[in-house]
């Protein structure tokens, strides 16, 4: 085994730290502070993070072919433009849920935006519960609800051949997979591929590597995990120095670093003391896989 290394390349203190993507064009990490309401792009050259701050909370960044990206923000479907600082609305979703948000969001390999919606959090991972819905925005900018009683919507990717969703709805502490029809973007046949262990705790995050096998981060377990979708076995834990570690992508010149966001909302100053990189932006090296380049929203 290659020798795996940590590292904090961004001590951001994010409230939720979350949707980490690659933009290959900036050599940049795209990612999100949800509660922070900023959208964040740290630079490999220079090692700086530029921040945009939003009017609402933000769940998720993705790519836009067209240039630039799109966002979840409030129950929005937006625009962001980078230089100019402009968020342009594109669509709203659960006009019926005033206390609802977006939470995570992935572009699938026709360039169409997933993303779903949660009540807002009492405290961390306390809610209403199955107030969510898990929505696609087409490249013609229409919207379709796939299915709602949604707790927390959570991490979304697709598999190599395109024939199966993954999806994470947290407090089910399941790793489900779909059917998916890339012509369409339909899906269904749900079912479970994964139930995580107590001392995982909650699955966030998630994306695949280029052997088909999926990462998840574990919320308040403090590592990601690595799962085998065909057989339901983990077959790799990498620990970080944090509890509340959100989500994972991998990014770099040949996409073989991980990047991992993580959240400090909800810990106390004692907790804080104990883990001052709560919130940060890590990098992970030496797992010798390397991960599928993001695909931009084609609309």
């Amino acid at each position: 085994m290659s020798s795996v290394k940590i590292e904090c390349v961004a001590s951001e203190g994010f409230r939720i730290g979350e949707s980490p993507v690659w933009d290959e064009k900036e050599d940049a990490l795209l990612c999100v502070d949800i509660t922070g309401r900023k959208v964040c792009r740290w630079s490999a050259l220079t090692k700086q993070v530029q921040t945009i701050s939003v009017d609402a909370p933000v769940s998720s960044v993705a790519l836009r072919k067209s240039g630039d990206y799109v966002i979840t923000l409030g129950t929005r479907f937006a625009a962001l433009k980078w230089k100019e600082q402009l968020v342009t609305t594109i669509t709203h979703v659960d006009k019926d849920k005033p206390n609802n948000r977006f939470n995570d969001g992935k572009v699938d390999p026709a360039g169409r935006y997933f993303a779903g919606t949660m009540a807002e959090e009492i405290r961390p991972a306390v809610l209403e519960r199955q107030q969510g819905s898990l929505y696609t925005l087409f490249s013609d900018l229409s919207v379709v609800k796939h299915f709602d009683q949604v707790d927390i919507s959570n991490g979304l990717d697709w598999s190599l051949d395109h024939r199966t969703f993954f999806y994470i709805d947290s407090l089910s502490y399941s790793v489900d997979a779909f059917d998916y029809d890339l012509q369409t973007g339909k899906i269904g046949n749900r079912r479970s591929i994964y139930r995580l262990e107590k001392e995982e705790s909650i699955p966030d995050g998630m994306c695949i590597d280029t052997e088909g096998k999926l990462w998840v981060a574990c919320y308040d377990g403090g590592r990601v995990i690595r799962l085998d979708p065909e057989t339901g076995k983990r077959l790799q834990t990498v620990k970080l120095p944090v509890d509340k570690t959100t989500s994972c992508c991998f990014g770099g010149k040949d996409y073989s670093e991980m990047y991992v966001t993580s959240a400090s909302d909800g810990m106390d100053k004692e907790w804080l003391s104990r883990q001052p990189q709560a919130g940060g932006l890590f990098k992970i090296t030496g797992l010798g896989v390397k991960g599928v380049p993001p695909y931009p929203f084609a609309g």
